[in-house]
């Protein structure tokens, strides 16, 4: 996951506009939601939920806000009713591209997927055309200005995480699906920071990309993400650090 790692990083340190927090504010509740229709609204015994919550307390939605989120998913309150999608294609250069959206119309979002890959020189391809160039695993992020890698890693490895990976100014704790909240809590209690969690589809290989392909597929992934119904975009593409600044 290298390059979309990356891609990651440069976005998160972009300034945050009062649009940008409005529209993850609205798929983080989605994701609420959704979470509590699934598991039910404890998050103590419902994984997917707490991971939500979390997400939400990161870009400081209030509290209110979560627990109506959840009663809508518990049907406690009215809401609107979402489903999860996923599709799957390719974008320039063979990159494969997953994409998870949660969503209240599926026409309408396949539809808007589908331009986005044509605009950007992707093609949306069939159920499970990518799937299987992919692991499904816990991704942690922590700030490797903040912790040192020889202790971090010890202390990642102790806790149970099947691998450890500095990568820019981040370090990039995997774990596997069962053991991913008991990892963040075993880190935290060592007093590492946790900058965000989530479970992520993770390539087994990468494809390397330069030049125009590299641009492109940066804007594909862009235009996904921007979409209100798409949850989350991941991606086999490697592109250098170096080149990957340039295009942003």
């Amino acid at each position: 996951m290298a390059g979309h790692s990356k891609w990651k990083q440069i976005k998160r340190k972009k300034a945050i506009t009062d649009a940008k927090r409005g529209a993850s504010w609205t798929k983080v509740i989605r994701e609420i939601t959704v979470a509590a229709k699934a598991g039910g609204g404890d998050p103590g015994g419902n994984p997917r939920l707490r991971t939500a919550i979390d997400a939400a307390k990161a870009v400081n939605m209030p509290g209110d806000n979560i627990e109506r989120a959840i009663k809508k998913g518990t049907g406690e309150l009215e809401g609107t009713i979402y489903e999860e999608v996923t599709y799957e294609g390719y974008g320039p250069g063979g990159a494969a591209i997953i994409i998870e959206a949660t969503t209240d119309n599926s026409t309408r979002t396949v539809a808007d997927i589908r331009h986005a890959f044509s605009r950007n020189g992707g093609n949306l391809g069939s159920s499970n055309s990518v799937t299987w160039m992919f692991d499904r695993k816990g991704q942690i992020y922590i700030d490797a200005s903040k912790h040192k890698e020889d202790s971090t890693l010890e202390a990642a490895l102790e806790a149970g995480a099947e691998d450890f990976a500095p990568e820019g100014d981040q370090y990039i704790v995997s774990t596997t699906i069962p053991t991913f909240h008991a990892v963040q809590e075993a880190l935290k209690a060592k007093g590492i920071t946790i900058d965000s969690a989530e479970i992520a589809q993770v390539p087994k290989n990468t494809v390397k990309l330069e030049g125009k392909q590299a641009e492109q597929i940066l804007k594909l992934v862009e235009a996904l993400e921007d979409l209100d119904d798409v949850s989350k975009v991941f991606s086999n593409f490697d592109i250098d650090a170096s080149e990957l600044a340039e295009a942003t």
